[in-house]
């Protein structure tokens, strides 16, 4: 038995070479499958609705997958559609599908799957305990859970009935990325641990090549092994890439949790075929004794306005510690002072961001005790209204420029802007709220789907 996968890049929109998709096409894959979102950048899109990518880039690639799988006549999986799953991105790429369906002449039958949670059946779950949290998981109550947009993370059944149900292009929301190359050879009778772990090898396209690229791998998956080989010609595959890569996105670099079990690679093997190609066996898969699928919520904390700055000055520079606390208990009375009671200072935050002096490490910063002598400064306000979050910047970024500097007299310049006005709106800013799974009694209930026959 075998089984041929054909994963073109790592996300949808992020691109791939046109002639590494003509050799995956030649080597006639059973399958091709494709990531189209993560949480990686943050909780704007899931919060929004927005997608990360634009539609240009998106349509060009879903054109030449669609084009590909007409010429092979086989399943094309695409999930986390619009980046975070929810139904506005299933339904944008629904529509780029049916408009490339009318310029192509393309005619297939198309299943929409549905990811979004609503706030009734969250809020039963929860006061039924089967929501749960995963380790690490903020505390939820029920106003943070209903005021979030939810979205649960479908693993393979979901794709897998609307396969059983006919569908030539499958669009995902929100899915495990893994899931939606695992689908096809699981529901066909592949090893469950060889489907795993190879779908756990190519989720993210060509990132375990050398060099890591937006492009694709092609496995064959068989009764004992499964072999990988990247696209590109000039790019190849290593025993230590493809093994480096169970550690992405893992707590744990043997256990790769799934919604219907455990991925265990530990005893895995990992031998260079040639330089190009490596061959993998070994890995077992666990069924769970309890169904879980994850979710991801997230919910408007605000609106943002940023300012962006740069210090030269070594006296400023030492003298941060002092000046940062004393900006802020400033702003405060400012902040009461001008608004006059209609914004509460603790609603609005104004924080500094030290590029060069522990922005990105903060106090772990090996070198955090070396002498700096210049500093990327950036000012981001956080406020109930974008309006308010723009008023309160303009007046923290005027005195910030001219902190009251020890040791000068005078007026002294502390910041400097290299743009005018140096405020820039950020608009609506969410956060994460959810690090949990549900226990749904079935994993098909919270999934819905939508089935459609696109002509050209």
């Amino acid at each position: 038995m075998e089984f041929k996968i054909l994963a073109p890049t790592g996300a949808l929109g992020a691109g791939f070479g046109a002639e590494s998709l003509a050799l995956g096409v030649a080597m006639k894959p059973d399958v091709i499958a494709c990531d189209a979102g993560s949480t990686d950048s943050g909780p704007y899109y899931l919060g929004s609705g927005e997608p990360k990518l634009s539609r240009e880039a998106v349509t060009r690639d879903l054109r030449l997958l669609l084009k590909a799988r007409d010429g092979l006549n086989v399943p094309l999986i695409i999930g986390s559609c619009g980046t975070s799953g929810r139904g506005e991105g299933v339904d944008r790429v629904a529509a780029m599908a049916r408009e490339i369906a009318a310029q192509e002449d393309l005619t297939f039958k198309l299943a929409r799957i549905y990811s979004d949670q609503d706030s009734d059946t969250l809020a039963r779950r929860f006061t039924e305990g089967r929501i749960q949290p995963l380790d690490g998981a903020p505390e939820l109550d029920l106003d943070t859970l209903i005021s979030s947009h939810v979205v649960g993370m479908m693993g393979v059944e979901p794709i897998q009935q609307a396969l059983r149900d006919g569908a030539q292009v499958v669009l995902a929301g929100r899915a495990s990325d893994t899931a939606l190359y695992a689908a096809y050879p699981h529901m066909h009778g592949a090893d469950p641990g060889l489907t795993w772990h190879a779908a756990k090898t190519i989720e993210c396209g060509a990132a375990c090549a050398i060099p890591p690229s937006a492009d694709g791998l092609f496995v064959h998956l068989r009764d004992d092994h499964f072999d990988v080989e990247p696209l590109d010609p000039d790019s190849r595959l290593t025993p230590y890439s493809v093994a480096a890569h169970t550690l992405y996105e893992n707590a744990n670099p043997h256990l790769i949790a799934e919604p219907s079990g455990t991925l265990d690679t530990t005893d895995a093997t990992y031998t260079a075929l040639d330089g190009r190609r490596v061959r993998v066996a070994g890995a077992r898969y666990l069924p769970a004794e309890t169904y879980t699928v994850k979710l991801e919520g997230s919910r408007l904390v605000g609106y943002q306005t940023i300012a962006l700055g740069g210090i030269r000055d070594r006296v400023v520079i030492e003298q941060l510690p002092k000046l940062l606390p004393f900006a802020h208990d400033y702003f405060a009375t400012k902040i009461q002072d001008v608004f006059q009671g209609r914004v509460d200072p603790d609603d609005v935050t104004i924080d500094y961001r030290l590029y060069g002096q522990d922005a990105v490490l903060g106090a772990r910063d090996p070198q955090r005790a070396e002498p700096v002598h210049e500093l990327g400064m950036l000012i981001t306000v956080t406020a109930p209204t974008q309006e308010t979050a723009h008023a309160v910047a303009t007046f923290v970024a005027h005195t910030s420029s001219h902190l009251p500097i020890s040791g000068y007299d005078g007026l002294a310049s502390t910041v400097a802007y290299p743009f005018s006005p140096p405020e820039t709106d950020r608009g609506p800013v969410y956060r994460f709220t959810l690090h949990h799974v549900a226990l749904p009694e079935t994993p098909y209930e919270m999934f819905s789907a939508v089935h459609e026959e696109v002509t050209g």
